[in-house]
């Protein structure tokens, strides 16, 4: 893979977290970032600030869900 560096993920998978929601997908997600990486929330709005819990994480995003 000629011009790719590997970059470690700066979350992983069952990891917890509060964030800040700060935008809205297309989908209707909420959306944050931790260190640069975009973190879809199912079930939030932008201003939410909530815990959750990082259910998957794949080569250029995030899925977290609301702990409660």
């Amino acid at each position: 893979m000629r011009g790719r560096r590997y970059r470690p993920k700066p979350v992983r998978e069952g990891e917890e977290y509060t964030v800040q929601i700060t935008e809205i997908s297309r989908r209707g997600d909420g959306v944050t970032r931790i260190k640069g990486l975009v973190i879809f929330v199912p079930n939030t709005r932008p201003g939410d600030r909530v815990r959750i819990v990082i259910r998957r994480v794949g080569a250029k995003y995030a899925i977290g869900e609301v702990v409660e």
